[in-house]
């Protein structure tokens, strides 16, 4: 399992979703490789489909469904719902969410021995 957490400096709150994304990892025991990528510039943004900072996506697929759709890229702070408010770190329970997704993925693609 990939997970990228996409950014730019300044983001007030990408640090703090590393942390969780370490956090969610260990505590579902999912193995995987974390890449953290600092997007510089409106073309990057455009060309990686940066919809603000942070993003996070697991084996490719943003973790929030609503915004899968999108393609308002670029360099800005992006903010998640959380229940009637809105934040810049995501909700815990979105990311356990698109985790457990990508695994059972792959549980079910995964050749038998």
């Amino acid at each position: 399992m990939k997970i990228e957490l996409l950014y730019f400096t300044g983001c007030p709150t990408y640090q703090e979703v590393e942390a969780l994304i370490e956090d969610v990892l260990r505590s579902l025991g999912t193995p995987a490789e974390v890449e953290s990528r600092e997007v510089k510039e409106a073309e990057e943004a455009a060309r990686l489909r940066f919809l603000g900072s942070p993003t996070i996506r697991v084996d490719g697929e943003d973790i929030d469904p609503v915004a899968r759709s999108n393609t308002d890229y670029g360099l800005k702070c992006r903010v998640y719902r959380n229940g009637n408010r809105f934040a810049g770190v995501p909700p815990r329970e979105l990311l356990e969410r698109a985790i457990k997704e990508a695994r059972n993925g792959q549980d079910c693609c995964a050749p038998h021995r």
